[in-house]
């Protein structure tokens, strides 16, 4: 097998601690092998990040926005090829990966008006002779580490925003699907940005510990799961640096008794079963308020009838398999345990059969679902949807709020006095009105609330470029011999 390298300085680097097999999902075939970094490795990752800051800080905002024009065309042109690159280890539908391809590509364009991202304030004459300015400067090494369901658009997220504002990257990739950062790596490259600006290290716990531990790494960034994201956050700020750590995620959408149900069913099949439910912001929870449950239900039920699950690769698949078979196991172990939680089975996905030996699942949706059950209080990260029934609009509030995370939310109505409502009460970072999954264009910042975020700056967009420079303000008086004189006063402006 093919080995997965790192990037250390701009050179492929082919060295491992141990080595561990990347899987083709649809196949459950090993495909490639990857070597872990031991502590060494990812240290000389972080020298070459260090070692090219100097220059890359000293770069014109004009040369680092053409590397993401550059950028910005190459990803286009390639892809086809980085979808398949996608497909091939996380599993998703090529359409699918194409659709995550261009939302990172959102987060390029965004980095690249970075002239006007990085501008500073400036007022004059603030006390007699005294002018004050402000300006944005770099952290200095950031390290980015990324999570298997977005093998392109998370890595964007982050590295697009940190190598605009002048900061050189480490970027730790999931070991489970590494090969997309590489080829993004690579991308970079070719678009002109210098050696050592960007690099890749494929690695666990010890790879991420070294790069929480190093003193050479000011700031993280990191999305994963909750208890992860909170141990990140924890050791990061114990050691000084900044931290954003994105977490998990119970995405609820409320349905109301006025709302359109053919349009709410669409998309809480389309929010819950698309990348088989590998999505921090897919729909979790329907939350059917009222006397409307039976009938959306229903809806529901019979557009998963319809649903072509398959291998990723097929231009007829809608859905491809989970990411490994440990995923698939423990995805359909909560459809096992449901009914004895009180709720009921209305399409259990363990039921499909598949050829082969991928880590295929079929959808599963389950009614009467209980708010103290595991099925409703977990992330599950699969095909599977919850149906919870309420009385009314406050009680549907009430659940969401009261869950522990606060990642993304929905409401379908027709009412806009009820949306303005649900928009101000709600305790989540992202809000859909009519809109599943409300995952904001990347002129503005993604986050969410509670245990869905650590760190108090969301990710990408606006927050990013405040989280990837420190402010510096400075104030200028110029020599004025009559005005010079001895005060040992607490200085005042006037």
């Amino acid at each position: 097998m093919a080995r997965i390298p790192h990037v250390i300085g701009g050179e492929k680097v082919e060295a491992g601690e141990r080595y561990q097999a990347v899987f083709n999902p649809a196949t459950g075939e090993a495909q490639h092998e990857l070597g872990i970094a031991s502590v060494e490795t990812v240290e000389q990752a972080i020298a070459a990040a260090q070692a090219a800051l100097p220059m890359w800080r000293k770069t014109s905002l004009t040369k680092r926005a053409d590397v993401f024009f550059n950028l910005r065309q190459l990803l286009k042109q390639r892809t086809p090829e980085l979808a398949a690159i996608v497909t091939s280890e996380h599993g998703k539908v090529l359409s699918d990966a194409a659709g995550e391809i261009a939302r990172g590509l959102e987060n390029v364009e965004f980095a690249s008006g970075l002239l006007h991202l990085l501008k500073g304030e400036r007022d004059e004459q603030v006390s007699t002779g005294v002018d004050v300015h402000s300006i944005k400067q770099p952290v200095g090494v950031v390290a980015a580490i990324t999570p298997f369901n977005f093998p392109v658009m998370v890595p964007l997220w982050m590295i697009a925003s940190a190598i605009a504002c002048g900061n050189t990257v480490v970027l730790k990739p999931s070991e489970r699907d590494p090969s997309a950062s590489v080829f993004i790596a690579d991308l970079f490259r070719e678009a002109g940005l210098p050696d050592g600006v960007l690099n890749v290290v494929h690695g666990d716990k010890v790879a991420v510990d070294t790069l929480l531990d190093s003193r050479d790494v000011k700031a993280i960034s990191f999305v994963g799961s909750t208890p992860i994201a909170k141990y990140i956050y924890e050791r990061a700020a114990a050691n000084g640096k900044r931290v954003q750590a994105l977490g998990g995620a119970k995405n609820h959408m409320i349905v109301m008794p006025d709302a359109d149900l053919n349009m709410s069913a669409d998309a809480a099949v389309s929010a819950a079963y698309g990348s088989a439910g590998e999505r921090c912001m897919a729909v979790s929870v329907v939350v059917a308020v009222g006397d409307i449950a039976d009938e959306l239900v229903g809806k529901i039920a019979d557009r998963i009838k319809d649903l072509k699950i398959g291998d990723g690769t097929d231009p007829a698949s809608e859905m491809g398999p989970l990411i490994t078979k440990e995923a698939k196991e423990r995805v359909e172990s909560y459809v096992a345990g449901a009914a004895a939680e009180g709720a009921t089975v209305v399409v259990d996905g363990r039921e499909t059969e598949f050829a082969g030996n991928g880590f295929f699942t079929g959808v599963s949706l389950v009614d009467h679902v209980k708010t103290d059950s595991k099925m409703y209080l977990d992330e599950i990260f699969g095909p599977v949807l919850a149906v919870v029934r309420v009385d009314t609009y406050e009680e549907g509030v009430r659940i969401i709020n009261e869950h522990q995370f606060g990642n993304g939310t929905a409401i379908f109505t027709r009412d806009g006095g009820v949306a303005r409502q649900f928009e101000f009460e709600v305790e989540a970072g992202m809000v859909g009105i009519n809109v599943p999954i409300p995952v904001p264009v990347g002129s503005f910042s993604f986050g969410g609330w509670k245990d869905s975020l650590f760190g108090d700056a969301h990710i990408y967009g606006p927050e990013s470029i405040n989280f990837y420079t420190r402010s510096k303000v400075v104030t200028t008086r110029w020599p004025n011999p009559d005005q010079s004189k001895v005060d040992l006063g607490f200085p005042s402006n006037s």
